[in-house]
């Protein structure tokens, strides 16, 4: 049976390879897309992928992935430190996820180190770049349940 894993890519990932590249690296969000499409179909999973900067979209997406996949890479982006509708989402569906981020936000500013995404998921990956989603992607793989 073939997996299926959603990535989500929260707000401000749009702006990929221009954005704060010192922080968060020169690959555009294409680029990210596009490597775990590849990493995805050599692993034999089916991999979908969707940005949003709004925060009740990115909720419709969590919403509409129930029944549909079987795990979720996302990265809440800002929406890590602020949205409990995010975190009620993904709890609500009770689809296995990954939280990842391209920077290590232990080495950032306090308000970054709080997330309300990390209790609920499987696994959280901080800090190793555009690499983070890879290996979520993985873990993803190799997980049988």
């Amino acid at each position: 049976m073939t997996r299926r894993i959603l990535v989500i890519h929260g707000p401000n990932l749009n702006l990929l390879g221009t954005r704060e590249p010192e922080v968060y690296g020169s690959q555009t969000l294409n680029d990210i897309n596009q490597h775990l499409l590849s990493v995805a179909s050599d692993l034999g999973i089916t991999l979908t992928h969707t940005q949003n900067n709004i925060e009740g979209e990115l909720v419709n997406a969590i919403h509409a992935a129930r029944g549909q996949v079987d795990a979720i890479i996302i990265n809440p982006a800002a929406y890590t430190h602020t949205s409990v509708a995010i975190r009620d989402a993904l709890a609500g569906v009770a689809i296995p996820f990954v939280e990842v981020h391209l920077s290590n936000v232990y080495q950032r500013e306090s308000f970054r180190h709080h997330s309300y995404f990390s209790e609920i998921a499987i696994g959280v990956i901080s800090g190793l770049g555009a690499y983070s989603y890879e290996a979520a992607l993985r873990f993803l793989a190799q997980r049988n349940t």
